[in-house]
């Protein structure tokens, strides 16, 4: 074995924990510093507490509210998806039609699903608005996340 390549040993370290327990033992360090010991910690305490040295508790949370503000997020944005006040030119209907419904007073998206409540009918009697019209009407209505009334629905059955 070669000699003068070995670390001091020392038969008396002091180790002392941050609760203030102090201890001695044998250790390449005179003086050892500790966060915990079997005096503080859980394990053999029994105490009910998170023993949080590196801020994984604290990332962990981080990460939890982010994530609940996601959802918060993905729920209003879905919310403002289906808004009847959404106006009806966002539905890309096509000019002709767009100017038919504006002409008889609807101008957004729940007023649409208000006349489709009382059935197809009310929505073809607008002048200028057929059934192609009401067809791509519905079709865009899906597409955006609507639910129609079942007196379409069925009638489309």
């Amino acid at each position: 074995m070669k000699s003068e390549i070995h670390p001091k040993y020392f038969p008396e370290a002091t180790v002392v924990c941050s609760c203030g327990n102090t201890w001695t033992t044998g250790s390449t360090q005179e003086n050892i510093r500790t966060d915990i010991c079997y005096k503080c910690h859980p394990f053999y305490t029994g105490e009910q507490r998170i023993v949080d040295t590196e801020g994984q508790v604290d990332r962990f949370m981080k990460k939890l509210q982010a994530r609940e503000e996601y959802i918060a997020d993905k729920h209003a944005q879905a919310t403002a998806r289906v808004a009847p006040d959404r106006p009806v030119a966002e539905l890309e209907l096509g000019a002709r039609t767009e100017k038919a419904l504006a002409d008889a007073g609807i101008t957004e998206v729940g007023h649409v699903l208000d006349r489709l409540e009382s059935g197809e009918d009310t929505l073809l009697d607008v002048k200028g608005f057929g059934r192609k019209s009401l067809a791509d009407l519905k079709k865009a209505l899906r597409r955006l996340g609507y639910e129609l009334p079942e007196a379409v629905e069925l009638a489309a059955a």
